[in-house]
């Protein structure tokens, strides 16, 4: 997003802010995960998860924003095909959840 977009949505956020059903808008950012796995498991699976949304929640300077790149090639190529690099293969998604991109994956215990 550019800095337009993130005053545009700052100050729509700003007009419901208070209102009901944007109560949401006065809380600190969360999330919530419900699962129904054994507590070793579940320990470490959050703190992997914790991991991976603290990188995805750095402030980065735009150059160096991998995901946004990448989201933004994927949506080109979604969009009418604009997107024309020479030597570009499509890769799939920039999830980080995803690891043949050599991104962080969740490890799990078998």
């Amino acid at each position: 997003m550019g800095l337009g977009s993130l005053m545009l949505l700052f100050f729509q956020e700003e007009m419901v802010r208070g209102k009901p059903g944007y109560e949401h808008l006065n809380e600190p950012l969360h999330i919530l995960v419900e699962t129904e796995l054994p507590a070793e498991i579940i320990d470490a699976r959050l703190m992997q998860t914790r991991e991976i949304l603290e990188d995805l929640l750095k402030a980065l300077d735009e150059s160096l924003d991998f995901f946004k790149k990448q989201q933004l090639r994927e949506l080109a190529m979604l969009h009418n095909g604009t997107l024309r690099e020479e030597g570009m293969q499509r890769s799939g998604s920039a999830s980080p959840f995803h690891n043949h991109l050599g991104m962080k994956r969740a490890k799990t215990r078998v």
